[in-house]
């Protein structure tokens, strides 16, 4: 796939800030910079969303990859990755998000929170009464909605990635193990 439309240039100081920041230029915010008004208030919440610390910031990630591997945003789980790696998380169980139904690396915590991301991203959501209060007795209510508004975030910067044409930048290349590929499955997007 490649972008839909082509990247906007932008301000010199904020390509040096991303840069210093990941490395390189991510191409969702030189394809959104085309509306500096939409491009910085994505930056602005995003940024927001990234200081909450009220849910485990593992489950926050594998959550937004599983939303990646399901929708099929290769940069965001791209990016989240990578991203992994620099939190100092589980690499062995980021690498198996796009596969965790047949991976044995996750706790039944961290697996509730990928089938709840999941559920969260079909369209109808398939959330059930049982999940929701089952990860809701276990992380509490400031943790449970946190992790609802960052799953609902995941969804829109995946589907707003896959929309454009984004696709991964090879922030994950950087990584020690490779990330695993999504399973063939009826109905699901390719990850790639």
């Amino acid at each position: 796939m490649a972008l839909r439309i082509p990247k906007a240039e932008l301000p010199a100081e904020l390509k040096e800030s991303l840069v210093k920041q990941i490395g390189a230029v991510p191409e969702p915010d030189e394809v959104l910079w085309h509306n500096p008004k939409v491009a910085e208030a994505n930056r602005e919440y995003a940024g927001k969303v990234g200081t909450w610390d009220a849910a485990d910031a593992s489950l926050k990630t594998f959550a937004h990859m599983a939303v990646a591997a399901r929708i099929g945003c290769s940069w965001c789980l791209d990016i989240n990755y990578f991203l992994a790696q620099n939190q100092n998380l589980d690499l062995a169980k980021a690498s198996q998000v796009p596969r965790w139904r047949e991976s044995d690396v996750f706790t039944p915590l961290e697996r509730d929170v990928l089938e709840y991301a999941e559920a969260m991203t079909h369209t109808p959501p398939t959330v059930t009464d049982e999940l929701y209060g089952g990860l809701l007795d276990r992380l509490g209510p400031a943790a449970m909605v946190e992790l609802t508004v960052f799953i609902g975030f995941a969804n829109f910067a995946s589907r707003c990635n896959v929309a454009q044409g984004i696709t991964s930048q090879g922030f994950s290349d950087a990584c020690e193990i490779p990330l695993a590929g999504r399973p063939e499955t009826p109905g699901a997007a390719p990850t790639a």
